[in-house]
């Protein structure tokens, strides 16, 4: 736990196609830590769209962002059009390397990854891109919040509300995150359970995946072109 006197820099990365619950969901939680400051960063200072048309908007450019004491990356089909870009994978990189926690939440990781940031770390993503994990060096682990060091990472998209709480918890101890779940009232209680592959129906996981083919073999295509880079073997995987 961080002492309550310090002051934090807390910034989110902003860009087209992200999904906004990646993003906003976290929001809830971080822009309620205690003595923070809270602000989106994008590549330019102009609106973006996330992958449903929702209008977001940055507070300042990569260029203008102080060095952040947390550095949150979220996912979405827009992460593909990042992975490969110099200017966002080197912001990622400087901010990760001195920041106090790093958070990523969804396929925010594979952004992390092609930023050579995830080489032996513990990590987590959304399932239908959890095979691609070890393209990117790291350990995957199937579960809805990971732990490595100062890195958290969430599955997907509602996980985020879950690792930010705990974010929140190691930044400013347990009573700070549970007053801010509370405001919250977050509460879940799902009519359904059908939130991972391991407990949906196997007709509605199917279509699911149907769902997401396209993107995930242009992301794993996008991974195997990151490992040659960063010098990992390519692994033997499948995503169904």
């Amino acid at each position: 736990m961080i002492s309550h006197d310090t002051h934090l820099h807390i910034g989110s990365l902003l860009f087209e196609g992200v999904d906004q619950i990646d993003l906003t969901g976290p929001f809830e939680v971080l822009s309620r830590i205690p003595n923070s400051t809270y602000r989106l960063y994008g590549k330019t200072a102009e609106p973006v769209r996330d992958l449903k048309g929702l209008r977001l908007t940055p507070d300042a450019t990569l260029a203008d962002a102080p060095p952040l004491d947390v550095l949150h990356v979220p996912g979405g089909f827009g992460q593909e059009a990042l992975m490969e870009d110099a200017d966002v994978l080197a912001w990622i990189n400087r901010q990760a390397a001195g920041a106090h926690s790093v958070f990523s939440v969804c396929t925010g990781a594979l952004l992390c990854g092609a930023a050579g940031l995830l080489k032996d770390r513990r990590a987590t993503t959304h399932w239908a891109s959890f095979h691609l994990l070890p393209f990117f060096g790291a350990i995957p682990v199937n579960q809805r919040v990971v732990v490595d060091g100062n890195w958290i990472f969430a599955a997907g998209v509602t996980a985020g509300i879950d690792g930010a709480l705990r974010l929140a918890a190691e930044l400013r101890g347990d009573e700070a995150a549970q007053a801010i779940q509370l405001y919250m009232v977050y509460a879940p209680e799902p009519p359904f359970d059908s939130g991972t592959p391991e407990t949906a129906p196997a007709a509605i996981l199917a279509q699911a995946r149907n769902s997401v083919r396209g993107i995930t073999a242009q992301r794993e295509q996008t991974a195997r072109r990151v490992a040659v880079r960063l010098g990992i073997d390519v692994p033997v995987v499948g995503g169904d």
